[in-house]
Order: C-alpha cells, then sequence, then structure tokens
C-alpha cells in the first residue's frame, strides 16, 4: 500500500469516526420548540376558556370579561360581513408607507455614517438625542402639523421604526471585518465594491435585529396614532369598542395587530435564511 493509500484510508477513517460527525437528531429534538411553545399556547387559551365555568365571576366583572370562543366568533363575523377590512386597510397602509420609508432612509444613512467618520460626528449627536426621546412627545406636534389622516399616521410610524433599524445598521457597518476590507481595497475595490461584497453581506445580521426592532416599534406607531390621533383604523375601532364594553372586539384587534407582527418578523426571518445560506454553521445541535 502506497502512502497515498494510507493518507486516504486515515482521512475515511477520521470521517466515519462518530466524534467527528454531526450528532443525529431525534424527531423530538427537531419539534420539541415547536411542541412546547404551541402546547404553552393551547394550556392558557383552554385554561382561559373554561375559567368561567370554574370560577364564579359577578355580573359586574362579566362585563369586562370574554372567552377565546367569543373572541374568535367575533374575528369571524368581522371578516365575513366585511366590517374589518376598511379599518384593517387604513392601519395596513399607516403601516407599510411608514415602515417602507423608514427602510428606505435608515439602511442607506446607517451604511454611510458607518463607513464615514466626519458623518458619523456630524450625526451622531442627533441620533444619540431622537433615539433617546420617547416616541410619545412627538405626537402632539405631529397632530399639530399633518392633522389626523394617513400622514400623521405614517410620520409617527417613520419616527418610531427609523431609529433602530438606523443604529443597528451603523453598529454591523462598525464591526465590518477590517482585515477583510483592506485585501478587497489592496485588489483595487472601490467603496461601493466594498460597501457590496464585503461590508453590507457582514453587516447583515445586525440589519435584519434593527428590522425586527423596527416591524416592532412600527406596529406600535400605528397602534399610538390611532389610539390618540387617528379617525379610522383598527386602533379607533378598539378605543369604541373599549367605551361600548365591548372586550371581544379589542381583544379581536388585539389579535390582528398581533398577526400582523408575526407575519413581518416571519418574512424577515425567511428573507435572512436565503441571504445567509453562504455563512458556515458553527453553532453545535446537543
Amino acid at each position: 500500500m502506497t502512502d497515498i493509500d494510507v493518507m486516504q484510508a486515515n482521512v475515511a477513517a477520521v470521517a466515519a469516526d462518530d466524534e467527528f460527525a454531526a450528532p443525529t437528531r431525534t424527531l423530538w429534538q427537531r419539534s420539541e420548540a415547536t411542541v412546547l411553545g404551541t402546547g404553552g399556547v393551547l394550556a392558557l387559551l383552554v385554561a382561559w376558556e373554561v375559567l368561567p365555568h370554574i370560577v364564579k365571576i359577578s355580573e359586574g366583572t362579566k362585563l369586562f370579561f370574554t372567552t377565546p370562543s367569543q373572541v374568535v366568533g367575533t374575528l369571524w363575523n368581522m371578516f365575513a360581513t366585511g366590517t374589518i377590512w376598511t379599518p384593517l386597510g387604513v392601519s395596513a397602509s399607516g403601516f407599510a408607507l411608514g415602515l417602507g420609508i423608514a427602510i428606505a432612509i435608515a439602511l442607506p444613512l446607517g451604511v454611510v455614517i458607518g463607513r464615514s467618520a466626519t458623518l458619523n460626528a456630524m450625526f451622531d449627536p442627533f441620533i444619540t438625542a431622537f433615539n433617546a426621546t420617547p416616541r410619545l412627545v412627538f405626537l402632539p406636534l405631529v397632530m399639530l402639523w399633518f392633522g389626523l389622516g394617513l400622514e400623521a399616521k405614517v410620520v409617527i410610524v417613520v419616527i418610531g421604526a427609523m431609529f433602530p433599524l438606523l443604529i443597528n445598521t451603523y453598529e454591523g457597518v462598525r464591526n465590518a471585518d477590517k482585515v477583510l476590507i483592506n485585501v478587497v481595497r489592496s485588489f483595487g475595490a472601490n467603496e461601493w465594491d466594498i460597501a457590496r461584497l464585503v461590508v453590507l453581506p457582514n453587516s447583515l445580521p445586525y440589519i435584519v435585529s434593527g428590522l425586527r426592532l423596527a416591524i416592532g416599534r412600527a406596529v406600535l406607531g400605528v397602534v399610538v396614532a390611532e389610539f390618540f390621533g387617528s379617525e379610522e383604523g383598527v386602533g379607533v375601532m378598539m378605543v369604541k369598542a373599549a367605551g361600548r364594553y365591548q372586550v371581544d372586539v379589542v381583544f379581536s384587534g388585539l389579535i390582528i395587530f398581533t398577526v400582523l407582527s408575526l407575519l413581518m418578523t416571519g418574512l424577515v426571518k425567511i428573507g435572512e435564511d436565503r441571504l445567509t445560506r453562504w455563512r458556515p454553521q458553527h453553532a453545535s445541535e446537543f
């Protein structure tokens, strides 16, 4: 047997060694998180549903109480009769426009500021001050300048969603691999090539985290705008229902906003998985 044959046999033996092979995951290990999460939610809903049958609730308390079955029935009725489509369209429009504008501003601005020490010194005080200021304090000014329509809602959403994405993008750009940047620059790459080939791919985890935060802030902006300064929308529907003690309608609006957040976050997760397939997986599965 030649030396090459011996080396190949050793490599095959190492590759076949269970110590180095990836551990095989059982069906329970693959589905444990999903089963436990779903089971926890179902257990809570069941307990909530049977609570009125176990604990005696006074007539006054029943006025402020509802059950999951009643909420589902109310949601079904609103979608079946079409009464939810108009407020849902208004809320979704404000959310989509505001989040889109926030992304269009925050992403390029975060990249530019992260790559320029001069622009960073100029803009950092403003970004820090606006990010530290509670968004709710801007609501009176926004209502005064933009009224109670869609424009005010979009502005509130932009103010809420822009800064998490901007700051995370900036941090991702600042933490890009300096050695790799110098290597690419040594091959004659310009700033656009560096940003496209190195900075943005390395910043993607930061950008995704910022986008997830921005989605939550955008939904919060829609809710705040509709609670305090709007004439239409799911939030307005919830406020009116609360004034009439329609708790099932209030919970229906809550579910709609929750589903909207989950759907958008899920889309971001799918996009992240597709864009980061090139990254090696270092985490071990146990």
